[in-house]
């Protein structure tokens, strides 16, 4: 590694206290959905302290933000997220299930890592530009509400990312690998149905039930998925049965539904099916309904040159070193799961080489892994996230780093345990150096930018993105 690069990823040492004290604030105030305050506080005022030209409200989002150093091109985006799930309050290091605070929101997905680690990202490539005057940009991107919100999506929609020529991101994980696996779209919705209320007794018959209406459109959907493509998904929560009463015949009730498919077009067709299923509901029980749009993701691009800068800086990089603290902390974690799944055993099985694999098995019921899986094919997944959008928009790059035990489930109270703990900060850690070598790579030779685009276009073909977001469904931020 030449010496230029390596001093600039020297800042992620010297910044360790300041980036580690931010994640942990993180997970001490965790905050949901748009409501990101303190998070967007702490941010902001760190970047302005770091020499970043910070820049608030973005696509009039309260808790959109950036942070800008240096001009001109290659124009290089690192991408934070910071929202908490609700009701994932659990005590840090415990492992019991025993909340901070019942009913709590928590970050059981790592949020306060990842926003964190792609800011130390940011502060490596901004020490390089620093230091060696040239052409260069490199931009901290504040994304809110990638749980549930699509915060990424609405700022997409308004142009924020039009600029880049590249974004790079990673997710706290289980193992040290480049992300080769397409997310899936989707789309959610909120269906009301508004019947009439009467007493379920005395005059039953002028009664049309809402709840009824609500029912027999989860028992279609049911019959629905049998007819539908095998890698389709269709998800539902009941939000409001309409009371409490049965003495009551419920005008009105509402479920959430999220629609998710490999291509957005092909969510945009499961969901017309879904609305027939809805509107069938609501004849059969001569209700009405309102299809309310929540939100949408894109499906993801990958793009191969990105991942091949990222997996370079991934086998540069020192690797992991975990201490007996934090191995006992993912042992007595791991006691306490159910079922034997491993995300890391998963990829090991798709590695080709024989020696390569061999070696990672050896490391496969580890409670915490160190070793980094080579570039593994690109393969369909089943989550989305919002990074789809951007991905849309120009070329993306991601990247998971070790920073929960094995076999850890997402939004899961373990999770939640160890968000604060010794391994999470050095996965963090880890993530921001492969990142910004990644990035100071793209400043030391900018036709990896512009190969990165060109194999950008020819994935996503000669048209340009449309959000998949209505233009008159704004985010739901509360007031």
């Amino acid at each position: 590694m030449i010496p230029g690069k390596l001093h600039a990823l020297s800042v992620i040492d010297e910044k360790q206290a300041l980036l580690t004290d931010m994640s942990d604030y993180l997970w001490d105030h965790p905050e949901v959905c748009y409501t990101e305050k303190l998070a967007t506080e702490l941010y902001c005022t760190v970047l302005e302290q770091e020499g970043f030209q910070v820049e608030k409200n973005l696509a009039e989002i309260p808790t959109a933000f950036s942070g800008r150093f240096g001009s001109g091109h290659p124009v290089i985006g690192f991408l934070g997220e910071f929202d908490a799930l609700p009701g994932l309050s659990q005590k840090a290091g415990c492992t019991e299930k025993i909340p901070e605070e019942a009913g709590k929101p928590g970050h059981g997905c790592g949020h306060n890592l990842l926003g964190v680690g792609s800011l130390g990202a940011a502060m490596a490539v901004k020490r390089y530009l620093e230091e060696n005057p040239g052409d260069g940009t490199v931009i901290f991107f504040g994304c809110p509400a990638e749980e549930g919100g699509a915060g990424k999506g609405f700022m997409a929609r308004a142009g924020v990312f039009d600029e880049l020529d590249l974004a790079i991101s990673w997710h706290p994980g289980e193992s040290n690998s480049v992300a080769t696996e397409r997310t899936m779209a989707n789309c959610q919705l909120l269906y009301h149905f508004y019947g009439t209320a009467s007493h379920a007794a005395i005059s039953p018959e002028m009664g049309r039930s809402a709840l009824d209406a609500l029912e027999l459109m989860n028992t279609g959907v049911q019959y629905l998925r049998e007819h539908m493509p095998s890698d389709h998904r269709l998800h539902y929560a009941i939000t409001d049965t309409g009371g409490s009463s049965p003495g009551t015949v419920q005008p009105y009730a509402a479920v959430l539904y999220l629609i998710r498919a490999p291509k957005l077009a092909d969510a945009v067709k499961l969901r017309e099916r879904v609305d027939k299923v809805a509107l069938g509901a609501s004849i059969m029980t001569e209700t009405t309904f309102q299809a309310e749009f929540i939100k949408a993701a894109s499906d993801m691009i990958l793009n191969r040159t990105l991942n091949e800068l990222l997996q370079k800086n991934f086998e540069e990089i020192p690797p992991l070193v975990f201490d007996k603290e934090d191995r006992k902390l993912a042992r007595d974690l791991i006691a306490t799961m159910k079922g034997d799944y491993s995300y890391y055993r998963e990829q090991v099985e798709m590695v080709q080489d024989p020696d390569i694999r061999a070696d990672l098995e050896q490391e496969s019921h580890a409670e915490l892994h160190t070793k980094v899986i080579p570039l593994l094919p690109e393969t369909q997944g089943f989550a989305s996230s919002d990074v789809g959008d951007v991905s849309n928009v120009c070329p993306v790059g991601q990247i998971g780093t070790a920073t929960m035990p094995a076999g850890t489930s997402m939004h899961s109270w373990q999770e939640v345990a160890v968000g604060k703990s010794g391994m999470a900060h050095k996965g963090m850690l880890y993530a921001a150096k492969v990142m910004g070598a990644a990035g100071v790579d793209i400043l030391l030779d900018p036709s990896i930018a512009v190969r990165a685009k060109a194999e950008f276009k020819a994935r996503r073909g000669p048209d340009r993105w449309v959000s998949p977001i209505p233009e008159e469904v704004g985010p739901r931020i509360p007031k």
